[in-house]
Formats: structure tokens, C-alpha cells, sequence
């Protein structure tokens, strides 16, 4: 299928060609780059799933006996890694006329951290090895913030206003069929008892995804962009204060998705709690892994649509689909015992990974569209900035459970969910 074919297809833009907030040049070159950033992120929500944090990497741990402290880390790594640094990052990005580069060449590297990572589980043991593993990813996140900056900007300057949701929602779809499938095929390769050729197969087939994906987005068709108002970390940060002190909308925004980070949040808990209460074994690998393609799989499509027609809307309604998903555990530990059964409690892990998709499709289709063209790297890396300082704030929210128990943290997450659906109503439509 050709790129105009495709981004027809995906689009349903065969007699229509708007395009809204890009320059007339970028236009012609539209269907073909939609085409080239969905491969790309074909490839890229495959491998990040491959050498998750939240599921394969403290498997893998596990397996070679490294103790709990550092797989509880790792979330925590990965947030500070990605967000914090963006602001420093983002006055950089913006001297330079073309920036797909600093999605591709993150991505070269982040190839090869995973490669590092994979040679750290066949060289090292013990605590060597969690920490080794640790250090790697914190560098691996970093690259991965440089690249969160870069994208939307690229985006923003290639694809129009109104089908960034739907790339989006493409990516995250395509992704997530590869997941699901991969996952299932990693599940019966265990079963087989192969178990020796799962790090080989997880890192090697990573590393290769990392590296295509790269060369998916370099070979995207950026004309080159403004280059003035290039700064330095310090005036980036002076002038992202200062956007935020003037812009009452960015404010609203910021408190918007810290405040469905409670989506997120809840995942492991939710986890936990299904263990707890089903007495289950949940540690399996590619059950895991194929759970979270199918996610993506089943709602990406409408979050997409619902995200071009309105971002702002479908924060809200992600909001409430977090509380709703909430209550439906509390139900679920009210049931009796005969109904505490995995396969009961199964469809709501699977309704927050829909959740989160949502969550996050929402904020970025959001930011495009209302940052302005000449600052939306600095509006990126502010807002990452300020809710990778929330995530922190965050790290002891554990402690709620322990003190008060589930239902407290639950009733917890639902109160921080109205905060975000109060500050998403109070939203521009943009």
C-alpha cells in the first residue's frame, strides 16, 4: 500500500486535503509522511513493550535473583529519566531548522543501551546486575525524553491539525497488534520450556525494532523551521516560568495530566490487588506483554477519532472511565469468594491499559494542538518537566495502601481523577 493509499484508508481523506496549521510545502508531503511515522511507530511501541520496565524487565530480574529493591525502581527511573531533562533539551532542539533528527539518533541510541542491557544479563549477577540495569535505563529514559520533544514538534510541523489524533491512535494501534501477537508467541515459547532463549529473543529482536524505527522517521519529509529564539537551559527555564505565569490554559493543562497520572498510578495496585484477591499467579510473561497490545489494539482507534474531534473531551471522559474502572474494583473485593476468580478480575486490568492509551493519546494530541508553532518544544519539555517533579511527589504513594488499605487508595485515585476532569472542563477547545 502507497502512503497516499494509506493515509486515505487511515484518514478517510480521499476527497478532502486540509491542511490546517503546516506550511503549504510540508502539504504534498502529508500522506507519505503519515505513512513513514506510523511504521516508525510500529516499531518503537513494539520494542518499548519488549523491555518494559513495568513488565519484562523485572521478570527478567526476577529470574536471576536480583532482589526487589531495584525492579521497585525502575518505574520511578523511567519518568525521571524521560521528563526531567526535557526543559534543558527543548531551547537546543528548537536552533536547529530540521528535528526529526533528535527522534531518529535517540533512538539509535536507546538501540543500544537495550543491547547493553541484554549483555548485562549474560555477564553479571546479583545486585551488579540491578544496578548495571538500573543505569542503563535512566540513560535509555533520557534519550527517550529528548525524543518526546522532538516528535510533537516534527508532527506538529508534518502532519495537519485534526489527523494527529488518528497517527496517533495509528501507531499505538499497529503497535499493539504486534504486541498482542508477540506476547502470545512469547507465551507459548515458554511453555515450551525455552526459557534460555527469552533474553536473547526480548533484547535481540528490541535492538533491531529501536534501530528501524530510527530509520522509519529519518526518512520523513521535514522542510526546515524557524531557527531563532534558539536558548540555553537556564533562559529556557526563565521563559517556560514565564509562559506559565501569562498562560492560564497551560496551567489548567499541566494540572489536568498531573492529576490523571492517578491512571498510571493505579496499575500496579490494580495488580497487586488481583493477586491478593485471586490468589493467582500473574507472572506470566507473555500473558503480560500480549495484554497490553491487546489494549492498544481494542480501544487506539476511538481514542484517535474522539482525540481530533475533541482532546479536551476525551480527557474527561478518561477521567471518568478511571473512576469507573475504580469502583469496579472496589466491587470486585466485595464479591463473595467464589467470585474472586482471575477471569473476572482480568477485563479490569485490561480497562485501565485501555485507560492509559486513552490518557496518554489525549495530553499529546492536546499539547500539539494548542502549543504555539514557534514554542511547542519549550511547552513539551515545561509540561513533562512539571509532571516529572509530580511523579515524584507521587513515589510514596504506596504507603496509602499500607497505612489505610486499598479501598483509602482507591477512593484516593478516584478524588485525583474529579481534579483532572474539573481542570479539563475549564480547558480551551482548541
Amino acid at each position: 500500500m502507497k502512503g497516499e493509499e494509506f493515509y486515505e484508508w487511515i484518514t478517510e481523506a480521499a476527497e478532502e486535503r486540509s491542511c490546517s496549521a503546516i506550511s503549504e510545502d510540508q502539504c504534498t508531503e502529508v500522506p507519505g509522511n503519515f505513512l513513514k511515522n506510523a511504521l516508525s511507530g510500529f516499531c518503537s511501541k513494539l520494542a518499548e513493550q519488549l523491555i518494559s520496565p513495568g513488565v519484562t524487565l523485572p521478570w527478567m530480574l526476577s529470574m536471576m535473583q536480583t532482589g526487589l529493591g531495584v525492579s521497585g525502581m525502575l518505574i520511578p527511573l523511567k519518568n525521571l529519566g524521560s521528563l526531567l531533562p526535557q526543559l534543558a533539551v527543548s531551547g537546543r532542539i528548537r536552533s536547529f531548522a530540521l528535528r526529526k533528527y533528535f527522534w531518529s539518533i535517540p533512538a539509535f541510541f536507546q538501540a543500544l543501551m537495550v543491547l547493553m542491557i541484554g549483555v548485562g544479563f549474560f555477564t553479571l549477577e546479583g545486585q551488579g546486575l540491578g544496578w548495571t540495569i538500573a543505569g542503563l535505563l535512566l540513560l535509555f529514559s533520557m534519550a527517550s525524553g529528548v525524543s518526546s520533544v522532538a516528535f510533537k514538534d516534527v508532527m506538529g510541523k508534518t502532519i495537519p491539525k485534526g489527523r494527529r489524533g488518528r497517527l496517533l491512535a495509528t501507531r499505538a494501534t499497529g503497535g499493539g497488534l504486534l504486541t498482542m501477537l508477540f506476547g502470545f508467541l512469547l507465551y507459548f515459547l515458554l511453555r515450551e520450556r525455552a526459557r534460555e532463549l527469552i533474553v536473547p529473543v526480548l533484547v535481540g529482536a528490541a535492538v533491531v525494532l529501536w534501530v528501524l524505527a530510527g530509520v522509519f522517521f529519518w526518512w520523513i519529509k521535514e522542510y526546515p523551521g524557524a531557527t531563532e529564539g534558539g536558548r540555553t537551559p537556564l533562559q529556557e527555564f526563565r521563559k517556560g516560568l514565564r509562559f506559565l505565569k501569562a498562560d492560564a490554559n497551560l496551567r489548567r493543562f499541566v494540572m489536568a495530566r498531573a492529576f490523571l497520572m492517578a491512571i498510571p498510578l493505579a496499575q500496579p495496585f490494580f495488580v497487586i490487588i488481583g493477586r491478593e484477591y485471586t490468589v493467582s499467579d500473574l507472572t506470566g510473561l507473555g500473558l503480560f506483554v500480549g495484554a497490553s497490545g491487546l489494549a492498544a489494539v481494542i480501544s487506539s482507534p476511538f481514542w484517535g477519532i474522539f482525540a481530533d474531534r475533541s482532546s479536551r473531551k476525551l480527557m474527561m471522559a478518561i477521567g471518568l472511565f478511571g473512576i469507573v474502572n475504580c469502583l469496579l474494583v472496589l466491587g470486585f473485593m466485595q464479591l463473595g469468594a467464589e467470585w474472586q476468580q482471575l477471569p473476572v478480575f482480568a477485563p479490569l486490568i485490561l480497562l485501565n491499559m485501555m485507560a492509559h492509551g486513552g490518557a496518554r493519546l489525549s495530553r499529546k494530541t492536546y499539547l500539539t494542538d494548542f502549543a504555539p508553532e514557534q514554542e511547542r518544544p519549550l511547552y513539551v519539555a515545561l509540561s513533562n518537566t512539571l509532571i516529572g517533579l509530580f511523579t515524584l511527589l507521587t513515589a510514596g504513594i504506596g504507603f496509602v495502601a499500607e497505612w489505610f488499605g486499598y479501598p483509602v487508595l482507591l477512593y484516593f485515585f478516584m478524588g485525583m481523577l474529579l481534579l483532572s476532569i474539573y481542570f479539563a472542563f475549564r480547558l480551551k477547545e482548541v
